[in-house]
């Protein structure tokens, strides 16, 4: 199960909300590229980013931000927030990011995540954010219908890397990661599904594991307050 250390950028400083609330933005760092670099240093394979100014815009805000990990990292970056049309996707990997996360579009333009995945094999995830199981869209300011297993299915074929299942009322709360809906939805799809939200201790990240099911997880909050040591979780996992 591979570890990724997650980088969320507001007005370009890594920080973490709360829920996904804006308002509670906690700031971590004011060197993101830095913070980064100490990632890959500590012998992470991957860096997990999300432009939050963007999820909610619609559009890149934190461009200079991604820019500079990319230029500091050797170890491949994926990136969320924002992305909802071709031409921003093909102006990140042709800027070197490795995976673009589809969330919005997933849901409001679903042609365009498998029209993705078909031209950059292996460099598209889908980003299912689920609040008591349905679907949040816009940086989670939007609530709809569907069920995150329901979402799931529609991309099996599709092609994609990996879906990347945030529960929204663990995120950012230190409360542990909703590992049932998170298994459910594993066994569910044949596509890898990576865990977000909550990921708050080396029992979290241990119970992930041994579901054997759930091919990786996501934390950020927890690795900067210190609750997790990340030598020690690289090798838990490993």
């Amino acid at each position: 199960m591979i570890l990724y250390p997650a980088i969320d950028l507001k007005d370009g400083q890594a920080v973490r909300l709360l829920h996904g609330e804006m308002s509670s933005a906690t700031v971590f760092s004011d060197d993101p590229a830095a913070q980064a670099r100490a990632f890959q240093d500590a012998g992470c394979e991957w860096v997990h980013l999300v432009d939050l100014n963007g999820a909610f815009a619609g559009t890149p805000v934190n461009a200079a931000a991604v820019e500079a990990i990319l230029a500091a990292l050797d170890v491949p970056a994926q990136l969320g927030g924002g992305i909802r049309d071709m031409e921003t996707i093909e102006s990140w990997l042709s800027r070197g990011l490795a995976r673009v996360i589809l969330g919005t579009v997933a849901v409001e333009t679903p042609s365009l995540v498998r029209e993705a995945a078909h031209a950059f094999p292996g460099q598209i995830a889908v980003g299912i954010d689920a609040r008591k199981g349905r679907v949040a869209t816009r940086g989670w300011a939007e609530e709809t219908d569907v069920t995150a297993t329901e979402l799931a299915h529609r991309f099996e074929d599709a092609g994609v890397a990996a879906i990347i299942y945030t529960d929204i009322d663990r995120d950012g709360a230190m409360g542990g990661p909703n590992i049932e809906a998170t298994d459910a939805l594993a066994r569910a799809v044949s596509v890898p599904v990576i865990a977000s939200g909550g990921v708050s201790s080396l029992d979290d990240l241990r119970a992930l594991k041994a579901r054997g099911t759930i091919a990786g997880a996501i934390t950020g909050r927890a690795l900067y307050d210190g609750a997790i040591d990340l030598k020690a979780a690289l090798a838990a996992l490993r």
